[in-house]
């Protein structure tokens, strides 16, 4: 799309529009002060420039003229105002393209020339900036786009400028100009429609704002400053707003938040009373049972050595036969949905074991999950499938047994939660081997039986249930847990040497069973 700009002084907005909007080419940019620093930026980026200076004694209407006839030669659909500061007429405005401004308040609040001033002096919380169609007013026109910037104490004319240009304005115009070249927008009879601009499940615009909580000691790493934020309107059970429950112990750090939040959310699947421990965000062990101090035994069983400093989950009230269990080794954080009085009494006597209440469990009202990128974001649903019995399909010569079905079904919802590659060994309700985050699935196999074989207390490879976060590209990945003494695997299939690793499990005389879907874990 063929643009043109007008401004009466440095163009920054237009100079952005034209580094970072890939949809549109700029024609030509027309600056109505000699010596204007738009005309220098254009040039440098090869856009060709005009001036047309209003004369002295010089009627609008005249000045207006020399304008279009400057812009007369080059062709385009959309005319962007940045800072020009002048007010153009209805003839102007009918013999020109759509015209945009973008204009630093959220309008129809504070148009004008003073519009920072007004702001402070209103003393609103919250301002921003709104792309517009230009029209025959003042800052009058039907708006396309706003983007809201918090005023903050302290604030004065130029801070509040600075924040607003860089924060808002530089994502409003562009995001405007850009729904302009996509043909998403439709200007008729003073009213502005943007086809798509609506609050379905990916949005096209998202707007999400977080209350400072606290202050952290320092980030992943001692030389990195960080801090919490809470969204306080979430209703599900969430480690940021938990309270803390044992007084005078330190506060939570950055990992602490981490690894609690991923052990809470591996103890959300299951019904039964289960308990998880958490390292560096991965499953080090987890297990359902008939009580919960049970279902931590035969977690922390998995690999005891490695819980050490760890995070433990609860799903259930946490008694006192759980936490004489918990404080037997050194724990960071126990994460539960509420305590006894006899269990707090245990707990609380560990110095420096944060105990936090999240309260129930049951809701998952979350629907979406997200990660910061370095310019931008990816936000994605949750993976809060995992399949049931009828969704499995098996594909060996030996059916698996019930048993080995359970603890298919149980080894998935836990491996949701390992990072990818991952392989999980399991047996009944419990782990027995966690292989995470290797870059081959081979090595992940390795690495479980490694870990099953070499750290569980009481628990072993042989005879145990493989579940595999993706399918196996090969057979090699079967055979290292035939190697194991695995008797039954869990994955998605899919992959186009399927019947070659059928054949291979077949040959060891193991059972398999595809779910049609994978559960990859990045994060």
């Amino acid at each position: 799309m063929q643009v043109a700009g007008m401004a009466s002084n440095r163009g920054r907005n237009l100079l952005h529009i034209a580094d970072t909007v890939e949809e549109v080419e700029f024609s030509v940019v027309l600056a109505n002060e000699e010596g204007a620093p738009v005309v220098e930026g254009a040039a440098e980026r090869g856009i060709a420039a005009e001036v047309a200076v209003r004369e002295e004694g010089e009627s609008r209407e005249a000045h207006e003229a020399r304008v279009l006839d400057r812009l007369d030669g080059y062709e385009f659909d959309l005319l962007l105002l940045d800072g020009y500061m002048r007010v153009l007429t209805e003839d102007f405005l009918d013999e020109a393209p759509t015209t945009l401004n973008v204009h630093p308040s959220l309008l129809p609040s504070f148009p004008g020339f003073d519009a920072h001033e007004q702001t402070l002096d209103a003393g609103v919380r919250m301002t921003g900036c709104t792309v517009h169609v230009v029209d025959e007013t003042v800052d009058g026109g039907p708006v396309v786009t706003q983007e809201p910037i918090p005023v903050f104490e302290g604030d004065d004319e130029a801070t509040l400028k600075e924040r607003v240009l860089y924060e808002g304005e530089f994502k409003a115009y562009p995001r405007a100009v850009r729904w302009f070249a996509e043909g998403r927008v439709t200007v008729s009879d003073g009213e502005v429609t943007v086809e798509g601009d609506d609050d379905g499940e990916f949005p096209a615009r998202r707007v999400t704002a977080e209350e400072f909580a606290a202050d952290l000691r320092y980030g992943e790493n001692p030389h990195q400053d960080a801090a919490l934020y809470a969204d306080r309107a979430v209703e599900e059970a969430n480690v940021v707003t938990a309270p803390q429950l044992n007084e005078g112990a330190k506060a939570l750090s950055y990992n602490n938040y981490n690894d609690a939040d991923a052990a809470l959310g591996l103890i959300k699947e299951f019904d039964e009373p289960a308990a998880a421990v958490i390292k560096h965000t991965n499953p080090a062990g987890c297990a359902t049972a008939d009580t919960l101090a049970d279902a931590y035994a035969d977690a922390l069983a998995t690999d005891p050595m490695s819980a050490f400093g760890g995070v433990v989950a609860l799903n259930r009230e946490c008694d006192a036969a759980t936490a004489e269990r918990v404080v037997d080794s050194f724990k960071e954080v126990v994460v539960a949905p509420a305590y006894t009085d006899a269990a707090l009494d245990v707990l609380c006597g560990k110095d420096n074991l944060r105990v936090l209440a999240v309260g129930d469990l049951s809701a998952r009202t979350e629907r979406m999950t997200e990660k910061p990128l370095v310019g931008g974001r990816l936000v994605q649903e949750r993976d809060l499938w995992a399949p049931e019995r009828d969704d499995l399909e098996f594909v060996t010569e030996r059916d698996p047994t019930d048993e080995e079905v359970a603890t298919m079904l149980f080894a998935w919802r836990v491996l949701k939660h390992v990072k990818s590659n991952g392989i999980l060994f399991a047996d009944g309700t419990e782990t027995v081997g966690v292989g995470m985050g290797q870059v081959s699935r081979v090595d992940a196999v390795r690495l479980a039986a490694m870990k099953a074989d070499e750290h569980a207390e009481g628990k072993g490879s042989e005879g145990a249930v493989m579940a595999s976060d993706a399918f196996f590209p090969f057979p090699d990945g079967i055979e290292a847990a035939a190697e194991a003494g695995i008797e039954a695997v869990i994955q998605p299939g899919g992959s186009v040497n399927d019947e070659d690793v059928i054949e291979a499990a077949n040959e060891h005389g193991m059972a398999m069973a595809f779910t049609g879907n994978r559960t990859f874990r990045h994060d």
